[in-house]
């Protein structure tokens, strides 16, 4: 049996007479009554926080282990010359000159408070830095999102549809081509065409603006978009197949009721846990691809933060990064027991 669930299970088994007193009408019934969704929930949020102990422990480790000086990269700017007691006195301050498990219990007891240091390149606090990087980065995945299933999911659907025909051939030939491809070199062709020759688009966007989000965006789109097409084509076909679907046409039902009212209900399930990776995977920064056009995103933020041994600001944005990825798949089990009747059926006896 798994440690978390053994362990998680003593404090269900304790609660779960109580758990029946909290009960909604309706369709959410099973999730108080019982506890079972509670045996579920607990074990998945204890290993979450045993995951986020080990990479801040790993994180912390590596940079305390990278060579320099943080105090000294902290006071330097420019050609100012430090002198050492300024040195060991800033060191004394940060905490610096203790020992290394206790400089990490200090700096894990602070970040719980939302205080991750001071940036060193920056000047200013690591929450800061972050927030201001995340909000580029959210309004990219945002973008990207929407464009990923305005193509990826009629593309898919038309091409299971007219299988192997003409269409579905071509459909199925650009997604592969798509996903061959390079993000970062698609990026730049399409900087040097729509930015550079054809002067549509800014080459460089510093700051957040509607323009200077639409070639990232697409950029990202592109590889997504191929391979959740031939994800939507799979699923879409293994569908058409079932038994209710044949029961469906043998009662007359139209092929448009039997797809949008029958088929893509059940379909949408698959697709979740790749919605759910690709929206933790844009939220965690794509680093090339806002380098290549210098948006002011959470990844270019970390990357400049590596090339200026900002350690501070890379352990913030390691954590933040392990944070999102676990929440992100959290939310999208939890999200299996809300859209499957199986599951809720099963909650239910």
């Amino acid at each position: 049996m798994d440690f978390c669930a053994l362990l998680c299970g003593f404090v269900v088994s304790t609660s779960s007479r109580q758990g029946r007193a909290f009960v909604l009408q309706g369709r959410w019934r099973y999730v108080y009554e019982g506890g079972d969704m509670l045996k579920k929930v607990l074990p998945r949020l204890l290993q979450m926080l045993i995951t986020v102990v080990g990479v801040s422990f790993l994180t912390f480790s590596l940079t305390y282990l990278a060579p320099g000086d943080p105090a000294m990269m902290l006071l330097e700017a420019g050609d100012t010359i430090v002198s050492q007691e300024t040195i060991d006195q800033t060191r004394k301050e940060l905490g610096l000159d203790k020992p290394f498990l206790v400089q990490y219990g200090n700096w894990a007891v602070n970040a719980i408070q939302g205080d991750m240091g001071i940036s060193y390149s920056a000047k200013k606090p690591v929450t800061e830095k972050l927030a201001e990087g995340f909000a580029g980065t959210l309004l990219l995945a945002a973008v990207t999102i929407v464009f990923i299933l305005l193509i990826s999911i009629p593309l898919g659907i038309f091409s299971a549809v007219h299988q192997n025909k003409p269409v579905d051939y071509i459909v199925r030939f650009f997604s592969f081509v798509g996903v061959s491809m390079p993000s970062f070199w698609v990026g730049l062709i399409l900087l040097y065409v729509f930015g550079l020759k054809l002067g549509l688009f800014p080459i460089a966007s510093a700051e957040i603006n509607a323009k200077g989000i639409i070639l990232p965006a697409i950029t990202l789109a592109i590889y997504q978009s191929a391979k959740y097409t031939r994800q939507v084509r799979t699923v879409i076909l293994e569908e058409l197949h079932q038994d209710y679907v044949i029961g469906a046409r043998a009662r007359g039902l139209s092929e448009q009721v039997i797809l949008w009212k029958h088929i893509l209900p059940n379909a949408v399930l698959p697709l979740i846990t790749l919605l759910g990776m690709s929206i933790g995977w844009l939220l965690g920064g794509v680093a090339v691809i806002e380098m290549v056009f210098s948006w002011p995103g959470i990844g270019n933020m970390a990357v400049r933060a590596i090339t200026m041994r900002d350690y501070p600001l890379i352990e913030g944005f390691v954590l933040w990064i392990s944070i999102v990825y676990m929440l992100i798949n959290f939310l999208v089990d939890v999200s299996y027991n809300f859209l499957d009747p199986k599951l809720r059926k099963e909650a239910q006896a």
